[in-house]
């Protein structure tokens, strides 16, 4: 299935689509989100000035059914700079047919390109179907995260 679909920055034709995506990948999390955070975030990955940067994955359509949102971060221990994968979701119609795979390796061959020296990224303990893809396409590290909120 990935052969026929195209991965590529977010265009204005892509938004109504992403708009859905990114809101079904907040459900997915529970996470709230509001039409003016998407607005905000859409607006990121518009501003080639800002850290955020996008894909999704289109179809011959021209429907985006998959979202990839990452950043580099500097690496002091190891002198380097990564890429951090923040938000990857797939239309649920689509999953089974590595339309993750291929947004996965879009970011890996940004970071490449760019000197890269990592892709890292989070995801839920009981997300178990994302998990399949990612242990087939990276390593599970022994990390674990921590969040302090701040007012």
């Amino acid at each position: 299935m990935t052969g026929s679909i195209r991965i590529l920055p977010p265009a204005e034709r892509h938004r109504a689509d992403w708009e859905r995506l990114y809101a079904g990948y907040a459900a997915f999390y529970r996470a709230t989100q509001t039409p003016e955070m998407r607005a905000r975030v859409w607006s990121w990955l518009q501003d080639p000035a800002h850290e955020v940067e996008g894909l999704v994955a289109e179809t011959p359509e021209g429907r985006a059914v998959g979202l990839a949102h990452y950043r580099p971060f500097a690496r002091p221990l190891a002198a380097t700079t990564g890429g951090f994968l923040d938000d990857l979701f797939v239309d649920p119609e689509f999953r089974g047919r590595r339309v993750a795979d291929a947004l996965i390796g879009a970011v890996a061959g940004i970071g490449r390109e760019r000197g890269w020296s990592v892709i890292r990224w989070i995801t839920a303990d009981d997300n178990y179907r994302g998990r399949a893809v990612y242990d087939r396409l990276a390593t599970r590290t022994m990390w674990i995260t921590y969040d302090l909120r701040l007012p």
